[in-house]
């Protein structure tokens, strides 16, 4: 069911947002060096690596590494816009279609992230799709915490639910968290 809500919504969002995507490209072009598609190596179900798609924030000179692991100075100002309103991740809905990405899920890590990994694996979180959004990213926990990130991910992974996986939703759609909520 998850798998065709995700197709639906991927159909429809990409048809929905891609002017917008096409207008922040153009003004990428405009403001900025490199690709406006950034395209990277990301750790997905079963540990395959596939590429993930977003829309350029940083510097394309950035080391590939986490946002945690680059800082904030990274950022393009262009890209500080884009982040707040979560507009950068709108190409991963070709991911979601593709099925490499779920709508809800653990946020894809990148394969150099070796403690994430680990933890991820020790837990089982490989076991379903990454995720454009997930429980961790709406409790705000990120990469840098492992073993606290790999716990919140098997929450959805114990029990991917229809009332879950609503819930991150409208929780990132809000930019709001739902705290322990999530859980129920």
């Amino acid at each position: 069911m998850i798998r065709t809500l995700d197709f639906v919504a991927a159909v429809g969002g990409l048809l929905l947002t891609l002017p917008v995507v096409l207008i922040f490209m153009v003004i990428h072009c405009f403001t900025a060096k490199g690709s406006p598609i950034f395209a990277q190596a990301r750790v997905g179900r079963g540990e395959v690596i596939f590429t993930c798609y977003k829309l350029r924030t940083m510097a394309p000179d950035t080391p590939s590494l986490g946002t945690h692991d680059v800082g904030v100075a990274a950022v393009t100002p262009l890209g500080r816009f884009l982040r707040r309103f979560k507009i950068d991740e709108l190409p991963q809905l070709w991911n979601v279609l593709k099925g490499e990405m779920s709508l809800v899920g653990p946020r894809p890590c990148l394969p150099g992230q070796s403690e994430v990994i680990a933890a991820r694996r020790a837990l089982g979180v490989f076991a379903c799709r990454p995720g454009v959004t997930g429980p961790a990213q709406v409790l705000r926990i990120d990469m840098s915490t492992p073993e606290r990130l790999a716990a919140a991910d098997l929450v959805w992974v114990a029990s991917p639910t229809f009332l879950r996986y609503c819930k991150v939703l409208l929780a990132t759609a809000s930019g709001k968290g739902f705290g322990d909520r999530i859980k129920s």
